[in-house]
C-alpha cells in the first residue's frame, strides 16, 4: 500500500453507496453490529491494494467518509472488523475483501479458492475455525461510476397490462448465435439493441421483454470445479450493478443505451430480480459481501441455533425481510432501476420468501405494504413467482391487487390437456377465460395471470413435444435435477427422429400450445427462441449451460420458418382483437339488449355445456362461444370497445370429431381464422353454415369468425 494519506472527510450516511457528485465521491456503508470499517481503495486493475482507509465517522449504523480526489472508474472493496462467532451469528472476518451491496459496477469476478471462506475450509470445527488469509487478490472490485447519460426525450412504452405479451429471453443466449449480430457483440446488451435484434422483436409483435437476471452474480464454485457456470444468473450478489459479463464495453452506459433503445421501438423491460438470497449461499458459504458486513442484519438466521440458516430458497439462505436494513436495500435497489435505468418493471424470483414476516408468508407484510405506498414502484409492472420451497411457500393466486402472478396451474393443465390426459375441460376452461378461480375474488383482472407452456425453467416447447423424460447428463449429476413431472408427450419417439408422422404431429401440439397460450385471456408469456424451434436438447435444467445447449439457434429448417410465421400471425390477430385480451372476466350471462350471453361453453353438438359434461373423465373437446360485438368495455377515451364473434374448438382426442358450429344468429356465417391441422391462418375453405358441422381433426384446435351477410 502507499504511504500517501489521502484527503479524508467525514461525509454523509446517505445515499448508501459510493456516490460521485462531480467534485468527490461520497462512501457509506450500513453494518449494525461491526467494531470497525475500512475501505479498501485498489489500483486501476485492481491487482493492489493501494490505500485502506478507517471510516471514523457514524450516524447510527451506517460508516461514512468523502474522498475529494476520489473520481469515476475507482476500484474499492470493504473490510469490516467485528466478532467471529457463528454460534452467535456473527461471522465478521476483515481478511476477507467484502463487495459493497450498494455498488453499482463490479470488476472482475471470483476467482474460487479456500481463501474466499471466513473459516478454515476442512478443519475438523468446519465454519467455526477462523481463517486469516486474505481473499482480495482474488475478489471483483466495485467500481465508482459517473451516472452522467443522455436519456433524450426517453420515456416508458406502459403498455396496459391487458395488451401486454411477455418474451422472457438471456441476454447472453438470445444472441450468441445471431449471424447478423457482430461478434464482438454477441451476448451482450448492446447486441439486443441491434438492428437485426429489434427487426425480430417487431415482426414477432411481443411487446415486453423480460430479461433473465442481470445483476451482478457468481458462478458457483461447484460449478466451476466441473467446467461449467450459473449461466441463468440467479445467483446475486450485487443488487444495483449490472453484470459485466454481458458488456462489450462500459455496463451501465451499455444497459441504458438498450432501454433507451427498446423504449424507442415501443418496447418495455422487465428485470427477473433474486432478491430472496444471495451467491453466499448456507453456513459453509464464502464470505463476499453481506455475511462479512453483517450476518445477523442481513440474513434469515435459525431462532434455536444462529450458526445455521433459515433456508426458503433451496440455495443456503434467505435474505432477512424483517430487518430494516433489508427493505431498504432491495427498495432501494428496485427505485435505482426504474429511475436511474428506466425499466419498466420487475418479475420477483421466489417472491413468497420476500413476504415471510415471521414464518408465514404474510400477504400483508411490510415488503408490499412499502410497495403499495411508493410512488414510483407501485406504477411499474410487478409480477411474483408465487411460490418459494418453504413450509406454505406456495401461493398462486393469493398476492395483493397490483400484482400479476406467473400461473403454473395454466402450464400444467394446458400441457396435461394437450398431452390427451382427460376429466381436464372444467379445469381448462378456468384457464383459457383468465383463471377467476385463482385470481377473481379481491378485485384483481384477469391479466393478474402470467399465462405460460414453457419458461426457462424446464422443457423448451420443441422438447415438451419431443421428450417423455429430462436428459440434463450435461449437468454432471447423474441426471437427478431438474423436474421429473414435465407433463410432457413425444408423439411416439423420444428425441430427434426422421419420422415424418411424428414430425408432423410434434408440429401440430406445437401450434396447439401456442395457439392457446395466445388466444387465453390473461397475459402470454412466451419464452424466447420457442417460435423458432429451439431445443436444449431434452434438458430439462440448463442452468449450467453455457453453450449450444441454452443458446438461440437461428438457422431455420422449413418447419421451424413455418412455425415462426404461425407464432407471428397468431401475435398480431391478438392484438388487433379485444375479445382475446378482456380487461374484466366474462360474465356468463345475457348482454343487455342482445339476449345472448357473453361467454357460452359447448360441446360436440353445438349445445351449452350441462353441469354433468364438466365431469366427465372421457372428455377431451370442448368449444366455446365468445360474442365480440358488445364487449361492455371502453378504451382510454371511453369509448365502447367492440369485435367480432368467434367460436373456438379443441380437441385433445386421437380421433377426428365433427364439432357443430352456433346458430345464436342464423343469418350469419363461420370463416376459419385459425386451424392448427394445418400450417396457414387464412383458410382457402368455404365459410361454414350455422349448424354445420366442422370437421375438428385429431390434436387440434380451431378458430371460427362469424361472418354477416350484406
Amino acid at each position: 500500500m502507499t504511504e500517501t494519506a489521502p484527503t479524508v472527510w467525514q461525509g454523509r450516511p446517505y445515499p448508501l453507496g459510493a456516490t460521485w457528485n462531480g467534485e468527490g465521491v461520497n462512501f457509506a456503508l450500513f453494518t449494525e453490529h461491526a467494531e470497525k470499517v475500512e475501505l479498501c481503495l485498489f489500483d486501476a486493475k485492481g491487482r493492489r491494494e493501494v490505500q485502506r482507509i478507517p471510516l471514523q465517522a457514524q450516524t447510527g449504523y451506517v460508516w461514512h467518509c468523502y474522498l475529494p480526489e476520489a473520481r469515476p472508474g475507482t476500484l474499492y472493496g470493504y473490510r469490516v472488523t467485528g466478532p467471529y462467532q457463528p454460534l452467535q451469528g456473527h461471522r465478521f472476518n476483515p481478511h476477507k475483501l467484502l463487495i459493497d451491496p450498494y455498488a453499482k459496477a463490479i470488476v472482475g469476478s471470483v476467482r474460487w479458492s479456500d481463501v474466499h471462506f471466513g473459516y478454515k475450509v476442512g478443519h475438523k470445527n468446519e465454519d467455526l475455525a477462523f481463517d486469516r488469509r486474505d481473499s482480495a487478490s482474488r475478489m471483483p472490485k466495485c467500481q465508482v461510476i459517473d451516472p452522467a447519460f443522455s436519456w433524450g426525450d426517453d420515456r416508458p412504452p406502459r403498455i396496459p397490462w391487458h395488451e401486454t405479451i411477455i418474451y422472457e429471453l438471456h441476454v447472453g443466449g438470445f444472441t450468441a448465435r445471431h449471424p447478423d449480430v457482430p461478434p464482438a457483440l454477441r451476448g451482450t446488451y448492446a447486441a439486443l439493441a441491434t438492428a437485426p435484434v429489434l427487426a425480430h422483436l417487431k415482426k414477432l409483435g411481443v411487446t415486453t421483454v423480460e430479461l433473465m437476471p442481470v445483476h451482478t452474480f457468481v458462478d458457483d464454485c461447484h460449478l466451476v470445479d466441473k467446467g461449467l457456470r450459473n449461466f441463468w444468473g440467479y445467483n446475486s450478489i450485487g443488487f444495483l450493478a449490472p453484470d459485466a459479463r454481458y458488456a462489450a464495453g462500459e455496463p451501465v452506459r451499455e444497459f441504458k443505451t438498450l432501454v433507451k433503445t427498446l423504449h424507442s421501438a415501443g418496447i418495455e423491460i422487465i428485470l427477473d430480480v433474486v432478491y430472496n438470497h444471495t451467491a453466499e449461499g448456507s453456513h459453509l458459504g464464502p464470505t463476499l459481501s453481506f455475511r462479512g458486513i453483517d450476518n445477523k442484519a442481513y440474513y434469515r438466521l435459525a431462532s434455536d441455533n444462529p450458526r445455521y440458516y433459515t433456508d426458503y430458497t433451496g440455495c443456503g439462505n434467505t435474505l432477512n425481510m424483517t430487518q430494516p436494513c433489508v427493505l431498504q436495500l432491495i427498495m432501494d435497489s428496485l427505485r435505482y432501476w426504474v429511475l436511474e435505468m428506466h425499466v419498466d418493471g420487475f418479475r420477483f424470483d421466489l417472491a413468497s420468501a420476500l413476504a415471510r414476516e415471521l414464518h408465514e408468508v404474510d400477504r400483508l407484510g411490510a415488503f408490499f405494504d412499502i410497495i403499495h405506498q411508493d410512488p414510483v414502484l407501485s406504477q411499474v409492472k410487478l409480477i411474483a413467482e408465487p411460490w418459494d420451497l418453504g413450509e406454505g411457500g406456495y401461493q398462486v393466486g393469493k398476492f395483493p391487487v397490483g400484482w400479476a402472478e406467473w400461473n403454473d396451474r395454466f402450464r400444467d393443465v394446458v400441457r396435461a390437456y394437450w398431452k390427451g390426459e382427460g376429466g381436464l375441460i372444467d379445469d381448462l376452461a378456468f384457464r383459457l377465460t383468465g383463471s377467476s378461480d385463482l385470481y377473481g375474488h379481491n378485485g384483481r383482472k384477469p391479466y393478474s395471470s402470467i399465462n405460460f407452456v414453457t419458461a426457462h425453467d424446464g422443457f423448451t416447447l420443441h422438447d415438451l413435444v419431443s421428450y417423455n423424460q429430462k436428459h440434463n447428463e450435461a449437468n454432471l449429476e447423474d441426471n437427478r435435477d431438474g423436474n421429473d413431472n414435465n407433463c410432457s408427450w413425444n408423439c411416439g419417439a423420444e428425441g430427434p427422429t426422421d419420422g415424418a408422422e411424428i414430425s408432423r404431429l410434434r408440429a401440430r401440439q406445437k401450434r396447439n400450445f401456442i395457439a392457446t397460450l395466445l388466444l387465453s385471456q390473461g397475459v402470454p408469456m412466451l419464452l424466447a427462441g420457442d417460435e423458432l424451434g429451439r431445443t436444449q436438447q431434452g434438458n430439462n435444467n440448463a442452468y449450467c449451460q453455457a453453450n449450444e445447449i441454452s443458446w438461440v439457434a437461428w438457422e431455420l429448417s422449413a418447419d421451424n420458418q413455418a412455425l415462426l410465421e404461425f407464432v407471428q400471425r397468431l401475435i398480431h390477430f391478438r392484438k388487433q382483437h379485444p375479445v382475446f385480451r378482456r380487461q374484466h372476466y366474462f360474465h356468463g350471462r345475457p348482454i343487455r339488449g342482445v339476449g345472448i350471453k357473453d361467454i357460452i361453453w359447448l360441446n360436440p353438438l353445438g349445445d351449452e355445456m350441462s353441469d354433468a359434461e364438466w365431469n366427465q373423465s372421457f372428455a377431451r373437446c370442448l368449444g366455446v362461444y365468445l360474442f365480440g360485438e358488445v364487449l361492455d368495455e371502453r378504451d382510454p377515451r371511453n369509448q365502447p370497445i367492440t369485435d367480432q364473434n368467434y367460436v373456438l374448438m379443441f380437441n385433445a382426442d386421437d380421433r377426428a370429431i365433427p364439432f357443430v358450429l352456433p346458430a345464436y344468429q342464423p343469418d350469419a356465417r363461420w370463416a376459419v381464422v385459425c386451424d392448427t391441422a394445418r400450417l396457414d391462418l387464412e383458410s382457402p375453405e368455404p365459410e361454414y353454415l350455422p349448424g354445420a358441422a366442422f370437421p375438428l381433426e385429431s390434436r387440434s384446435l380451431a378458430l371460427l369468425v362469424q361472418v354477416h351477410l350484406p
